[in-house]
């Protein structure tokens, strides 16, 4: 299994989300940090769905249409297993994987031709929402960032 997340990095999200819901109406600079530092990680995990030589992201029925959940580190992920009941009841290791970044933006974004139609973040944690096409908008940052 891919190591998980530097934990600063995934605490400073939490101090992200409590900045964006805090933010007046309209305001989406607390929004921009937030998904800045989501480009930050070293790596996305997802739940794993389907068969282990093959693997997708575990999926949400949006308003939007269907969402990957994308998950700031691996014990999150885990935790969000289990509370939405995708975990083993007998506590067994949840099937998870993670994707290096920024190769984790291209791979999410492969499944629009599957009809996904955007990406939450540790949902139902966090939950919050970006439409697939402002991927590229993250990839920017991050070609920026290495600039």
């Amino acid at each position: 299994m891919t190591r998980d997340n530097n934990p600063e990095m995934v605490a400073e999200l939490d101090r992200l989300d409590q900045a964006v819901k805090a933010a007046p109406a309209g305001d989406t600079t607390a929004q921009i940090a937030l998904w800045r530092q989501v480009t930050g990680l070293e790596h996305w995990f997802f739940i794993a769905r389907g068969g282990a030589d093959q693997p997708r992201p575990y999926v949400v029925a949006a308003e939007q249409g269907p969402v990957i959940c994308l998950y700031s580190s691996a014990a999150g992920a885990s935790e969000a297993a289990r509370v939405l009941g995708l975990a083993d009841p007998e506590g067994g290791a949840v099937p998870l994987f993670g994707v290096p970044m920024p190769t984790a933006i291209d791979y999410v974004a492969s499944f629009g031709k599957a009809g996904v139609v955007g990406v939450t973040l540790d949902h139902p944690r966090l939950g919050h929402y970006i439409p697939l096409a402002n991927l590229g908008l993250l990839k920017g940052w991050i070609e920026g960032a290495a600039r």
